[in-house]
């Protein structure tokens, strides 16, 4: 009975990062868009961006995405870059602009990934 319970958690944790790796450019063409002036949001609460956060990100949390953004960013062409702590409401906040008619926006994933791909943009 044991063995399922690691066979179920193994997998789900397994689909987990696939879906994160598949929904995620790659670190080189994410520094490139924040090199030509791409934007980065912060879709996690504004407690949680209070607490760490990417330099310059804007924080519109995931359940005010689809509201606030059409007023702040009106350019269905603007290249955006969103991330959160793990990526998986980052991905879900793409999804959302994309049928939003937002055609450049990228997962940049979780915070970790997000800092360390702006710090190295911006060193180059």
């Amino acid at each position: 009975m044991a063995w399922i319970i690691v066979l179920i958690i193994a997998t789900v944790a397994i689909a987990m990062l696939l879906m994160q790796r598949v929904s995620s450019a790659s670190p080189e063409m994410l520094r490139k868009y924040l090199r030509e002036g791409a934007l980065v949001i912060d879709v996690r609460s504004p407690q949680e961006y209070r607490g760490g956060h990417v330099p310059g990100a804007l924080n519109i949390p995931l359940n005010e995405l689809s509201d606030q953004l059409p007023r702040d960013v009106p350019d269905k062409d603007k290249v955006l870059l969103l991330h959160c702590l793990s990526g998986m409401r980052s991905r879900n906040g793409q999804r959302q602009l994309q049928r939003l008619g937002y055609k450049n926006v990228f997962n940049l994933g979780s915070l970790h990934r997000a800092k360390q791909i702006v710090s190295e943009a911006s060193n180059r």
